[in-house]
């Protein structure tokens, strides 16, 4: 049976691409509000017409901030310079595996090859205080897989992320930042990230070029390694780690969860062995990750096309007074489900959306876990 072909992806002009960009980077809009606005709106361009308002309607102090077309200038320039470029959510040469997750960066600053994300990827992650034991660990694998047509995504840290990234230059390998492309964390990674871009690799990051990297950004950035990936693999982990932010987000994406066993008395191994007991893989060597992905391997799985995504805009309701008095009145500072606060106030689930959106760009509501919401105190 041959393959579906795929949906081409739509052609976004200039001006709808650097509204994008000036939508993204605005006051109060993440990669959630921005989908729901312009899946509202139809495009970002009309999104960023309809966003003061929305914010002023939803209790917003002040005027809602919009980035300036000073600001995406200064953005451009800095990507001319380092020869990188922006990939919209939804054009061709954005990542399809970000595509299938919720709250996907609508805006991707890429240096490098992004050809590389046709390729099925395996995420590689670990301490960043690795033992000499587990940077080899985590070479082999990265070797292996590497050999085997998969590319290795990490995120630059020390230790096991950069070991990955070494062994696998030759083959592919992804290298995803917590800042701006022009902010590497850590700062002795820049000749390794010279290498993966003069290798073929590929650069990637959601941050605005100028971004200093903070504790909050190392969360999303493991969250973009791991949607890229069909698997991920912790080489090393203490029960205490980020590393595990990452083995969360695996069970949060889908994604498989493999993890390399230690002993017992080794505490930078405590966290692999944990995962193993609550149902990771347990893997020794490349072949164990190549036989469990083979069924999912996104070389089989492309059918479909995965250029979904349209800027059609969606019907919604405009929310009357009383629509959105009795929205408030059923929100407090604990998180509820959408489902539950529509069905609680009797609203329309169209109203309802808008009346959220109104909400999130006057800085006055916040997202959770599961989809949940709240009132920020």
């Amino acid at each position: 049976m041959n393959p579906a072909p795929a949906i081409p992806a739509p052609i976004l002009d200039e001006a709808e691409r650097l509204a994008a960009l000036r939508l993204i980077r605005s006051e109060n809009v993440g990669p959630v509000t921005y989908g729901k606005l312009v899946g509202l709106y139809g495009s970002a361009l009309a999104a960023l017409e309809a966003l003061p308002d929305l914010a002023a309607r939803g209790g917003a102090r002040k005027r809602a901030t919009i980035t300036s077309d000073a600001s995406i200038d200064a953005e451009l320039s800095a990507a001319t310079r380092m020869g990188a470029r922006f990939v919209i959510r939804g054009e061709a040469d954005y990542p399809e595996m970000l595509t299938r997750t919720d709250a996907a960066p609508p805006v991707l600053a890429v240096m490098g090859k992004p050809s590389l994300f046709d390729r099925p990827a395996v995420a590689i992650v670990g301490a960043r205080s690795a033992t000499a034991a587990g940077a080899k660990l985590a070479r082999l694998f990265a070797e292996g897989l590497g050999s085997a047509g998969y590319c290795v995504a990490s995120g630059l840290a020390r230790g096991i992320d950069t070991a990955a990234h070494e062994a696998s230059l030759a083959t592919g390998t992804i290298g995803v930042f917590a800042g701006g492309l022009d902010k590497p964390y850590p700062p002795e990674n820049r000749p390794l990230m010279r290498r993966i871009v003069d290798g073929g690799g590929c650069l990637v990051t959601e941050m605005p070029f100028g971004w200093e990297p903070r504790a909050v950004d190392f969360p999303r950035r493991n969250r973009v390694v791991v949607a890229l990936s069909l698997g991920v693999l912790v080489v090393e982990a203490a029960m205490r780690s980020g590393t595990l932010i990452s083995a969360r987000l695996a069970g949060e994406l889908g994604r498989l969860l493999f993890a390399v066993p230690g002993s017992p008395l080794d505490a930078k191994s405590a966290g692999c062995n944990a995962l193993i007991k609550d149902g990771a893989t347990l893997v020794t060597e490349p072949g164990d990750i190549l036989s469990a992905l083979a069924p999912l391997d996104a070389r089989a799985l492309r059918p479909t096309g995965l250029f979904e995504e349209t800027l059609e805009a969606e019907r919604f309701e405009e929310p009357r007074d009383e629509d959105r008095a009795r929205l408030l009145r059923s929100m407090s500072t604990t998180p509820i489900s959408l489902d539950d606060l529509v069905a609680h106030a009797e609203v329309e689930w169209s109203a309802a959306q808008v009346v959220l959106l109104e909400l999130d760009l006057a800085g006055r509501l916040e997202r959770h876990s599961g989809g949940r919401l709240s009132l920020l105190p």
